[in-house]
């Protein structure tokens, strides 16, 4: 039997039924196939997300409830008191590529509360329900970026940054309790985020847009291609299990050997 075949038997066996779990950003891209990945283990999912029809569409499609909202809206993340789950998945996320001096700081405070502030609100609403049933899972999809910086990035490093160390308090906080908190690390995914970003790459470096993925995404990736939206599902999915109820804290790149050097 192959090794990838190994890997789907042993992630097929997670059961999380009777679990419930939120997903942010989850009408597309990496948030999308944990929504999927996390049904198919029995969960039952709430998904979150802007665009209306889509959330419709993804939460009919998986057999969960969605949630329209836009994360990034100051007077949104006043409501999310009300969002709780044992598992929760903090994914949205949005990047733009220019250089510090010429970065908007409204786009900049906008970037800290979708992917900061939004975060530590759904984990605060989160924590007591986890916390009385002796049971929770943190998945913090951060980033190669949230270990490691470029250039012309700086509202996203910052971001990402930010909640590796929000990860690690809660980590520290809810061990005891039952409950750990991880990030997820990933370097560039075949995502509508990466692809939307090409464009402003090579402005910025001054290529050609059809050299991006090549001269500007990869070069430090050993592996030479893009990861997929379900083989970060996978590892979601698995710190979500018992098996890795002593996996707490840590930071675990899915990047291609990217931050290895």
């Amino acid at each position: 039997m192959s090794t990838s075949s190994t890997r789907r038997r042993a992630a097929d066996a997670v059961d999380l039924t009777g679990l419930t779990a939120l997903v942010t950003g989850a009408t597309s891209g990496i948030g999308l196939a944990c929504g999927q990945r996390l049904a198919s283990a029995g969960a039952k999912v709430t998904i979150l997300g802007r665009d209306r029809a889509r959330v419709g569409q993804v939460a009919d499609a998986i057999g969960g409830q969605g949630r329209v909202v836009d994360l990034g809206d100051p007077q949104a993340l006043d409501g999310l008191a009300d969002m709780t789950a044992d598992i929760v998945v903090n994914n949205a996320g949005v990047q733009l590529v220019a250089p510090v001096h010429e970065f908007p700081p409204a786009t900049f405070a906008a970037m800290q509360r979708l992917m900061v502030e939004a975060p530590f609100r759904l984990i605060r609403a989160s924590l007591p329900q986890m916390y009385a049933r002796g049971y929770g899972r943190v998945v913090n999809i951060s980033s190669a970026h949230g270990l490691l910086a470029s250039p012309f990035k700086v509202g996203y490093v910052t971001a990402k940054h930010a909640l590796e160390g929000m990860s690690k308090v809660v980590a520290l906080e809810g061990g005891a309790h039952g409950v750990t908190s991880n990030c997820i690390n990933p370097g560039y995914v075949r995502t509508p985020l990466v692809e939307q970003q090409i464009a402003d790459q090579a402005r910025a470096h001054g290529v050609a847009e059809a050299d991006v993925i090549e001269t500007v995404l990869l070069p430090r990736s050993a592996v030479k291609r893009l990861a997929e939206p379900a083989e970060i599902a996978e590892l979601v999915v698995y710190l979500c299990s018992s098996d890795a109820s002593y996996i707490n804290g840590a930071s675990l790149p899915i990047d291609g050997g990217w931050t290895a050097g």
